[in-house]
């Protein structure tokens, strides 16, 4: 029971030497990484940079002992930084202490969540969120938060807006007094991270982008004196370790927050449970459970937030590093929270100087990384269906708003389900020649016997109620087109895993219907629990047990005289009325 709850008892016993400098190494290399993007990322989320790393300490520490993964990196992210920064920003706050104690709430509102839905087993919620919304969703709210740190690169102030034109117009207004000094080093920053992005892919190797930029930015603007001349600078970061305290807000803003919360929650276990599966398929010796997951990202979030931290998750940049530095253990977090522990301690003095526009120049790479244009082509060029979905999301988010656009997404996405479901495929079928295979008339035309006596139709989908009128409005299209000649009708339910009531209901009435115009039905390639289906709810009765089969052909065979019917269809009766009676 303890290994279930804590999964650091089921590697830590048989943990082996040879793991720890892989360990160490991936944990030192992601804790030193996680210090410049941590504040980056603070700042997206509307924070003061400390705050990134407060979020960078409590988290790892509590899913190196509780989570499934043995590399994912749990800290601050774009993602859910930029969620708190859209949910926050349209409220009605009194100023920025009610705004930090707002984003350290979010924290344990959505470890709430998280935690209660893997306690409950919940884990497949996050199935609602397809890729389609996410990816337009995601590209959105990275245009929107990466223009939003043009404040940062031109030096200027700039009224905040969770909307593009709006932000840009803003922009506009006051791109006049662009200081030049913090300009260039943005635009140098960004530059530099891509070339050495680029050498890092060449030669494989992780060279700390972001460190260097802190180590540059600094030494720069402290030797050069640029903050005399108006380069913004992070200014003191306090020192010491995040203190014990537990979050308060007023009861009557938690239903404004709520939304918030929920979005987050599902949002950053979709990224962790991605990136988590994704390096699973590297290992073998450990399997990730998306229940325990969201339980161990639940915690996190939530003794986080007796710290000082603001929401969390597994980040996809820092996983990747992590794993191919060598990390094989949960030991690799613990180095990485060390570090960022002993920054807290001793090192906070050190970013005094460091350029505002050195760390926006880290978050609009990063986030702007985020956009796939790739994945909205191939969608464009093969499932334009879900391409409209993507560019649907992407616009709400861009114009209307960041949480507006994820609602929208999902909202669409079900809608998009529900037409599917509600208008299944349904192929005629016929026998090909000197075989007993049945292929759709369509697309085998010239190789199939259609006769005009017989119909056989398959549905592939459940039959319900959301389907039913849909399904016998195209069964009797194909009956008309038969005529008169039509003795037969076969429906093949090999891909119907499910009748409800509804559906019970039509299917009874059609085959009395048939019966009355002197046309037979059978059944063929019937599912065990849809023949169970079959048998309860009466439909056997008015179909009759001799009208069963298990192939198509076999019904086909029995109509023509060259099959024994009663033979097969006794033995599927038996066999299905004998469970019945044992269940």
């Amino acid at each position: 029971m303890l290994k279930n709850i804590l999964p650091i008892f089921q590697w830590l016993p048989t943990y082996k030497k040879s793991y720890f400098v892989g360990d160490v190494t991936a944990g030192l290399t992601v804790g030193i990484m996680l210090i410049p993007q941590g504040m980056a990322y603070a700042m997206i989320a509307g924070l003061p940079p400390v705050f990134g790393l407060y979020a960078s300490l409590i988290p790892q520490i509590i899913y190196a002992f509780m989570g499934t993964s043995r590399q994912l990196a749990v800290g601050p992210v774009a993602m859910d930084s930029l969620l708190v920064a859209a949910g926050l920003g349209a409220l009605s706050l009194s100023g920025i202490d009610e705004y930090m104690a707002m984003a350290i709430f979010l924290a344990l509102f959505m470890g709430g969540i998280q935690l209660l839905l893997g306690v409950l087993r919940m884990g497949f919620l996050v199935n609602f969120l397809s890729k389609p919304v996410i990816s337009g969703f995601t590209s959105g709210a990275a245009i929107i938060i990466g223009l939003s740190q043009l404040k940062h690169l031109l030096g200027i102030e700039i009224i905040r807006s969770n909307q593009v034109h709006k932000l840009i117009a803003n922009a506009f207004d006051q791109i006049r007094l662009t200081n030049g000094y913090a300009l260039c080093i943005g635009l140098f920053s960004i530059v530099l991270i891509q070339v050495i992005k680029k050498l890092n892919s060449k030669y494989n190797k992780r060279f700390p982008a972001a460190l260097v930029l802190v180590v540059l930015g600094v030494t720069v603007v402290y030797f050069f004196e640029w903050y005399e001349v108006g380069v913004q600078i992070v200014g003191e970061v306090p020192s010491g370790l995040p203190s014990f305290q537990a979050p308060e807000v007023p009861f009557d803003r938690i239903s404004e927050l709520t939304p918030i919360a929920l979005t987050l929650a599902l949002i950053a276990f979709m990224e962790a449970i991605s990136v988590a599966k994704a390096i699973e398929e590297k290992h073998s010796d450990y399997e990730v459970d998306a229940n325990q997951e969201l339980i161990a990202l639940g915690t996190s979030n939530i003794i986080g937030s007796l710290f000082q931290s603001y929401p969390t998750t597994g980040g996809f940049s820092r996983t990747a590093v992590n794993d191919q530095a060598g990390a094989k253990t949960g030991i690799a977090p613990l180095i990485s929270a060390l570090v960022v522990g002993l920054t807290l301690l001793f090192l906070t003095p050190l970013f005094y100087y460091l350029p505002n526009a050195v760390l926006a120049a880290i978050i609009m790479v990063a986030v702007f990384g985020l956009i796939d244009t790739s994945y909205a082509v191939s969608l464009f060029k093969h499932r334009k269906d879900e391409f409209g979905l993507l560019i649907i999301t992407f616009l709400v988010t861009l114009i209307i708003g960041i949480k507006e656009g994820i609602l929208a997404g999902v909202l669409l996405s079900l809608l998009l389900m529900v037409y599917r479901v509600s208008v299944p495929h349904i192929a005629v079928i016929a026998r090909v020649k000197n075989t007993d295979y049945y292929k759709n008339i369509l697309r085998f035309s010239g190789v199939v016997e259609d006769r005009k006596d017989i119909l056989a139709i398959r549905l592939d989908a459940q039959l319900f109620f959301g389907n039913k009128d849909f399904f016998k409005k195209q069964l009797y299209k194909h009956i008309e087109k038969k005529g008169n000649e039509l003795k037969l009708v076969i429906l093949n339910t090999e891909s119907i895993s499910y009748i409800d009531s509804s559906g019970v209901y039509v299917l009874i009435k059609i085959i009395e219907d048939l019966k009355s115009k002197n046309i037979q039905m059978m059944l063929s390639g019937t599912v065990g629990p849809t023949r169970d289906i079959v048998f309860k709810s009466g439909i056997i009765e008015v179909l009759g047990k001799e009208n069963l089969f298990l192939r198509t052909h076999e019904a086909e065979d029995s109509y023509d005289g060259r099959y024994n019917k009663n033979e097969i269809s006794t033995k599927i009766a038996e066999q299905t009325e004998n469970f019945l009676r044992s269940v």
